[in-house]
């Protein structure tokens, strides 16, 4: 096939993109800089686009059967001021707009726009298990997520099919939040979040990428589909998890005052609580491989 991804370059993007090619895949990759246009060393072609000025190069995605939009500003990059919250929203809306509307006036649309969204959606959960058919949260992220899928809808109203993928942690040792949490635990430094008792709702990078692959192909799903291993775990799990995969002891705690006072309100991703299953993926088939947290720190 020949698929279009946004934000190519960001952990899950370079991920899709070398399995994709790994399988023959023509790639095109859309960047906002000309020295990422063109054939590149690995196979992939640079195809220009402006999210900001709303601008696509139309005749670079001619052909194009599927796009995976991917691209937005880290949630767990700074801190959230005003202006960063701004970022925030505009970088995942603003762009999904750009595209859905660039797709329409292409002569023959891809079949089907994998649009990101995030678990956030739900807002905060608690214990309280949710799956896609649960309604939006009212905190600043899940009206985010909000917007930024009501963007994708020009696409949709032109008989693209098109899913939101709500991803949720995922856990790499190559970015997110992996990459900051392995080495503390591996120098004997990590330990619980807060309580310990909010949920994360966990995938691998593996999964991840065979999730989105699974979105392209699977003409059956369309909409929210959840992204997030089927066992989800309190953060005491994970810790207690991730000590016993690296050999190291996880008995020092950061209490919530502290990581609110040092990350302010983006603590909310830290001490926050999301039990989301992926009830969709399931029904449809796909099979995880790694289900369980201990898998999937294993693989990362």
């Amino acid at each position: 096939m020949r698929i279009a991804v946004t934000g190519s370059s960001g952990l899950i993007g370079s991920a899709l993109v070398r399995s994709l090619l790994a399988d023959g895949h023509d790639v095109l990759r859309l960047v906002r800089h000309r020295t990422g246009l063109g054939v590149q060393a690995d196979g992939s072609v640079g195809v220009g686009w402006n999210p900001v000025r709303g601008e696509v190069d139309l005749a670079g995605l001619a052909g194009t059967e599927a796009v995976v939009h991917l691209a937005g500003a880290g949630v767990a990059d700074h801190r959230w001021t005003d202006a960063y919250r701004q970022r925030i929203r505009d970088s995942r809306v603003d762009g999904t707009l750009t595209l859905a509307n660039a797709l329409t006036r292409l002569d023959t649309p891809p079949s089907v726009l994998v649009s990101a969204s995030a678990v956030g959606y739900y807002g905060q959960t608690g214990d309280r298990v949710v799956d896609e058919t649960a309604p939006p949260g009212d905190d600043f992220l899940a009206r985010v997520c909000m917007e930024w899928e009501g963007a994708a809808h020009p696409a949709a109203e032109a008989g693209i099919r098109v899913v939101h993928p709500r991803t949720g942690l995922v856990l790499s040792s190559a970015g997110g939040a992996g990459a900051r949490l392995f080495p503390l635990f591996r120098l004997g430094l990590g330990g619980r979040l807060g309580s310990g008792e909010q949920y994360w709702s966990f995938i691998s990078l593996a999964d991840q990428v065979a999730a989105l692959r699974f979105l392209i192909d699977c003409e059956e799903l369309s909409g929210p589909v959840n992204l997030t291993a089927p066992h989800p775990v309190t953060n005491a799990e994970l810790t207690r998890a991730l000590g016993r995969v690296l050999g190291r002891p996880t008995v020092l705690s950061v209490p919530e005052w502290a990581l609110r006072l040092v990350l302010g309100e983006m603590a909310i991703e830290v001490v926050g609580s999301h039990r989301v299953l992926p009830h969709k993926l399931l029904t449809a088939g796909f099979r995880f491989a790694h289900p369980h947290v201990a898998d999937a720190l294993r693989a990362a």
